[in-house]
């Protein structure tokens, strides 16, 4: 019998699934182009009545958050991964259990996430308002802001589901993407004179001006950044096409065999987004409660830009001791999250077996058993697992520390989203070209 609160979980406002059992590779590209247009152009509308003095102290943090503080998407992505984050940590540590290997399950735990979703988009839109981190101006009410970030809100939360029911990838990783993406475009190429100097916004233009002025830090500064961000995109992507290959072959059918790919990444970006987003919305609520994150736990929360520093020569120990605590932090947070992603997304070793054995496959020289082959899969996922999450920590820390153009951890994020959504869309259209290779995939 379904409970009064199931009904309410299975009756949530929610885009409608696609009646196609598989979207065209048009349609997806179609949608995800739509949706991505839609983000952008929600960006560029303010709000009403909010003032725009406090706005530039949230620039970095919204890169993160996949926000444009000041517009209707002031609250971008926040709601939607801090749901995420506790129902992860929730489910992780047993204090609320979801059966996950059921359809029932699957659609509760959903359910849960997407109520929590609505609460933090109505909770932190109120906070936002109550603590002025965004001020109304003379003449119009609060309540007003509010009810725009509401609404902003709630349009982020039904783009997110367009895309991951009619698009490409999800939304979140789509609008970390695509904010980062501008981000980088303009402190790379802009010739707009920053505020209160006579060099341009952009590090490319910034660098020739510098060196045709005659200003050797400023020289350095721009070239350091430059080489930081090239550096994370050759070595992020180097990491990202690691993977560990099992051999595996068709029971009923002798002589032919695949080999099943688990990435060294295993549980991808989504530790590294949840443990960002998380920092992010500390920092974030520290600064909007009056502390600017000079002091105390906030500045144990922000990275240090070593390379910068020591350029400037204004580096001190207590920097270096601010750096370990902020790879700690990422890579401990990265760990975490990854473990808790494996059990409550289906990439568990139990979960894979089951597919592989559902696809007629087998490994070879083992009876077929899916608790054998659950067994010989937890010694490759556990490690691999908690390796990943170290190292896409690790990562995450040291572009931020390295001084990037824009957040290093966004940076990383970016080139991750931009290959897995290339990967997918190859797929995708060689399914599409090619009959005979949706077959053989069972699609």
């Amino acid at each position: 019998m379904v409970s009064a609160f199931d009904k309410l979980l299975f009756n949530l406002p929610e885009v409608e699934h696609p009646k196609e059992k598989k979207v065209s590779f048009k349609v997806k590209l179609k949608w995800t182009l739509i949706t991505l247009v839609a983000f952008f152009v929600l960006g560029l509308v303010p709000l009403f009545g909010a003032d725009a003095s406090v706005m530039q102290q949230f620039e970095y943090l919204s890169i993160i958050l996949g926000a444009q503080f000041g517009s209707l998407i002031s609250l971008g992505i926040g709601p939607i991964v801090t749901a995420s984050i506790v129902l992860q940590l929730l489910n992780g540590s047993g204090i609320v259990k979801f059966d996950l290997t059921s359809e029932t399950g699957k659609k509760r735990f959903q359910g849960v996430q997407k109520l929590m979703a609505i609460f933090f988009i109505l909770f932190e839109a109120w906070i936002y308002v109550a603590v002025g981190g965004l001020k109304a101006t003379a003449g119009v009410s609060p309540l007003l802001i509010i009810i725009q970030l509401i609404l902003g809100g709630f349009l982020i939360m039904m783009m997110d589901e367009v895309i991951t029911k009619w698009g490409f990838g999800s939304g979140i990783s789509l609008f970390i993407a695509a904010n980062v993406s501008q981000s980088l475009f303009i402190r790379a190429l802009s010739f707009v004179k920053a505020q209160g100097s006579e060099f341009s916004v952009g590090a490319i233009p910034a660098l020739f001006q510098a060196l045709a002025a005659n200003e050797p830090t400023l020289a350095g500064l721009m070239l350091a950044g430059l080489i930081s961000t090239v550096a994370i995109f050759l070595v992020v992507v180097y990491v990202q096409s690691m993977n560990v290959e099992l051999p595996l072959s068709y029971g009923r059918v002798r002589g032919y065999g695949i080999r099943w790919p688990l990435k060294f990444l295993y549980t991808s970006n989504i530790p590294v987004i949840l443990i960002a987003a998380l920092m992010a919305n500390i920092q974030l609520f520290g600064r909007m409660a009056g502390n600017n994150g000079s002091g105390g736990i906030l500045s144990w929360l922000q990275a240090p830009r070593l390379i910068e520093m020591m350029i400037k020569g204004n580096v001190a120990p207590v920097h270096f001791a601010q750096a370990i605590v902020y790879l700690l932090i990422l890579i401990g947070g990265a760990v975490l999250f990854s473990m808790f992603w494996v059990q409550t997304s289906g990439l568990d070793a139990r979960s894979q077996a089951k597919n592989i054995m559902n696809s007629g496959l087998q490994m070879p020289g083992f009876r077929r058993d899916e608790r054998v082959l659950e067994r010989v899969l937890e010694r490759y996922i556990k490690p691999l697992t908690v390796m990943g999450g170290i190292s896409v920590g690790l990562l995450a820390g040291l572009a931020d520390i390295s001084g990037a153009l824009t957040s290093g951890t966004g940076i990383l994020l970016t080139v991750m989203i931009i290959y897995q959504l290339y990967e997918q869309v190859a797929r995708q259209h060689m399914m599409d070209m090619n009959p005979a290779m949706r077959k053989f995939m069972g699609k």
